[in-house]
């Protein structure tokens, strides 16, 4: 059946498409009741089905809160499919859907590219994951759309909300963790050492005492082939504490097909405490952060910006480390 246009009922009811089209979008207020009537009447008689987008557009308020992601290079196109990515996008379209807004998701790199995203949508508000500090700062400066971030690492939060994690503590959970074990050699390794990431690697020094640090390769096979060539010296350690459960996971399989046994041979922690830790083998044990906390704080942190009562802060969660299979004791 073909759809039945806006200017199909006007032409029927011998009205300007404009007059049809504000009864649609709910602006009678320069429309007689009988007209509403006879346009109410027709849409519902020709089974007329709107633009949902054009209706939320046309609102003063148009209920869609945008998530955008950082589309970086270490994803190789696959953002999405990462467990600490996939497990916020989860509890935010939760608590998105329970205060009867919509979610909209963007993953790009360009920072511009969000401002054109958020004029075109006519977004009430954002929530932005994986960015720089030099990025947050432009968007503040040029969009007057209210948005948290989370993880950022902000020297002036002014005009920014920012949700992040007690960094520091969790890596030191881990630690102290490893030390009461009788763990004595110890490994972090990250693909950076600065921002959260080093957060949790001093926090696990902390914890631990003496350990050692590697920055890994973010691209896989470059990754792959750095473990490889330091197979030897990664065995003289017996735990390793990943600052992110990808790499953790990641570690664990490259030592699996060698024989290397994991906790037996070496224990492996690592952060954020996504669905894959329950999934892989022996399980991992890992820091636990409150996805849904978070998704609720962001919404109510989007509200109290656009109503004017919060100018930007920085609220740092707990974590609490989850104790699971891939660590032993000594």
């Amino acid at each position: 059946m073909e759809r039945v246009r806006i200017s199909d009922i006007a032409e029927e009811l011998g009205l300007s498409t404009a007059t049809v089209s504000n009864v649609i979008h709910g602006k009678t207020g320069k429309v007689s009741p009988e007209t509403v009537r006879r346009v109410q009447e027709t849409l519902e008689k020709r089974r007329y089905i709107p633009s949902m987008a054009g209706i939320l557009l046309a609102q003063n308020d148009s209920r869609i809160i945008g998530v955008v992601m950082n589309d970086h290079e270490k994803y190789q196109g696959h953002l999405l499919e990462d467990s600490f990515i996939a497990a916020s996008l989860n509890a935010l379209a939760a608590e998105i859907d329970r205060r009867g807004l919509f979610m909209m998701v963007k993953a790009t790199r360009d920072t511009a590219a969000i401002i054109r995203f958020a004029s075109m949508w006519n977004l009430e508000g954002m929530v932005l994951i994986g960015f720089c500090q030099e990025d947050y700062q432009l968007l503040r400066d040029q969009m007057h759309i209210p948005f948290v971030v989370y993880d950022g690492y902000l020297e002036d939060p002014r005009g920014i909300c920012n949700l992040t994690l007690d960094n520091f503590d969790g890596g030191f959970q881990v630690g102290q963790y490893f030390r009461n074990l009788g763990h004595r050699r110890a490994l972090c390794i990250a693909d950076n050492n600065i921002c959260m990431d080093r957060e949790r690697w001093e926090g696990f020094t902390a914890g631990f005492g003496a350990a050692d640090f590697w920055q890994i390769p973010m691209e896989r096979e470059e990754r792959l082939r750095f473990y490889e060539e330091h197979l030897e010296a990664l065995m003289q350690y017996t735990a390793v504490f990943a600052v992110s459960d990808y790499y953790a996971a990641d570690l664990m399989r490259f030592l699996q097909p060698k024989g290397i046994s994991v906790p037996e041979q070496i224990s492996v922690a690592g952060f954020d405490d996504a669905p894959i830790c329950g999934q892989i083998v022996p399980a991992l044990t890992s820091v636990r952060q409150d996805g849904a906390l978070r998704a609720r704080l962001a919404l109510e942190k989007l509200e109290a910006m656009k109503a004017g009562d919060e100018t930007g802060s920085t609220l740092r969660l707990p974590v609490i480390l989850i104790e699971r299979q891939s660590v032993r004791s000594l």
